[in-house]
This record gives C-alpha cells, sequence and structure tokens, in this order.
C-alpha cells in the first residue's frame, strides 16, 4: 500500500522530487519503493517519455534553420491568465511564427513540481516559500499588495479592527499565496472568525459582494471593485517566473 501511495504522489505531482516532498521521504526512497512496485508486477510503471519528446523538439529546431520553432510550454496561475500571458503569447507568436505556444494554468505548487520535473520550460507562479535549487533561476515579475475585499466603508487603518468583526473568506492557508496572507494575520495577532478556505480569487470576490464575509487578497490583475469596496494594505505579494 506504500508504494501504491507512492506511486500515485509521483502521477499526482508530476515527479520523483514532487512525491518526495508530498510524503516527507527522499527522492531515493521513493524511487526504491516505484521499483519494489515494477518488479512485484512485473511491468514498468514510469517511462521518461518527456526526455524523448524534448530532443525531437531540438531536432525540429535544427530543421527550422536557426528560426525559433518547436514547442514552448508556459505555466501561469489562474490569476495571470488576463495579465502577462495574452501580452507575452502576442509577441511571441508575432516574433517567432514557428514556435508552438502551450499554455497550462495550474496552482503554484504544481506548476513548481512540473518545471522541476522538466514539463515547462518557465512558469509564472507566486514566489515559493523556500530557496530556489541551482537549477532553477527565479526573477519577480510583479509585486501584489494585498487588498481587503468588505462590503462595508473603510480606510486602511480600519481594516485591523474590522477584519474581527464579520464572517473571514480565507485565502487557502495551503497555498504558497494564502501563506503570505496567513503570516500577515499572525504577525498582527489577528484570529478572524474563518467561515469558509478558498484559493479561487474570483470566488471570494464573488462572495465577498454578497454579503458572506471579509477577504485580504492580493492585488491581482482582472480585480473589480464590483459590489464590493477594495481597501488597500501595504503588504507585498510577489510573483516570480
Amino acid at each position: 500500500m506504500r508504494s501504491l501511495e507512492s506511486l500515485i504522489a509521483v502521477v499526482e505531482t508530476g515527479s520523483i522530487a514532487g512525491a518526495a516532498r508530498s510524503e516527507k521521504l527522499t527522492p531515493a526512497a521513493i524511487s526504491q519503493r516505484i521499483r519494489a512496485l515494477e518488479i512485484s508486477l512485473n511491468c514498468i510503471l514510469l517511462t521518461r517519455a518527456w526526455l524523448i519528446l524534448q530532443e525531437a523538439g531540438c531536432l525540429k529546431d535544427d530543421i527550422a534553420g536557426g528560426e525559433l520553432a518547436g514547442e514552448l510550454k508556459i505555466g501561469a496561475i489562474s490569476t495571470m491568465l488576463t495579465g502577462l500571458p495574452p501580452f507575452a503569447v502576442g509577441e511571441t507568436v508575432r516574433l517567432a511564427q514557428l514556435l508552438k505556444l502551450l499554455l497550462a494554468p495550474r496552482a503554484s505548487h504544481v506548476l513548481f513540481e512540473q518545471l522541476l520535473a522538466g514539463e515547462l520550460n518557465f512558469a509564472i507562479l507566486v514566489e515559493p516559500p523556500f530557496a530556489l535549487p541551482k537549477s532553477i533561476v527565479g526573477h519577480v515579475l510583479r509585486e501584489e499588495p494585498l487588498r481587503y475585499l468588505t462590503q462595508a466603508e473603510l480606510a486602511g487603518s480600519d481594516i485591523i479592527k474590522h477584519i474581527t468583526t464579520a464572517p473571514f473568506i480565507r485565502y487557502d492557508p495551503s497555498s504558497w499565496g494564502g501563506r503570505l496572507v496567513s503570516r500577515y494575520l499572525e504577525a498582527s495577532k489577528l484570529t478572524p472568525d474563518v467561515l469558509c478556505d478558498l484559493d479561487a480569487f474570483a470566488t471570494i470576490a464573488i462572495l465577498v459582494s454578497q454579503g458572506l464575509g471579509n477577504a485580504l487578497v492580493p492585488a491581482w490583475p482582472g480585480l473589480e471593485a464590483k459590489g464590493l469596496n477594495v481597501v488597500l494594505r501595504a503588504l507585498q505579494c510577489s510573483l516570480c517566473a
């Protein structure tokens, strides 16, 4: 059963390294479990087919005579799909017409694991809560201040008092961006009455506009004050690629 759990973790995270983090084991231990399962079942469960595809892509580039060609696999968190990617995609198509773009919307931790496994060429995600491995280079593209969403008419100085007076729709603390919000709440010694945890900004905004609670979220591209008051908060949330 443990070997099966490790196999499922590899599939869900996209890599042995990701499964190791998820299972709190070493990559070697995960590999040993998978190998034991393969021996038991007398079949190969994991392949490295993506390496063959990468090599095939390099051959396409050579055939193109030096012009950019092949596939460029880009990952991005959903809130960025209305911001940087559309402009970047348009410019890339204009400058490299032989290049095929594949855009994958995912959560930050999933994008990181796919990038680490070589399944993406680059990713736009919330800054990881740990140091990047030497194989990955990160660049800060955007810093988003946290904003308090509410139906009440407030100034920024009133947030700390108001945040504990009504149900709170919490940015999921298990997500990388949600950890920043949780860190702010802990540092401010605030314990709001949590109605629910969500990692979907548009849904959070809708719930606030319906008067179901308040929320503290990054000012993502496309945030509109429809039926709610958006109050600025000074804390920054970084996006990197």
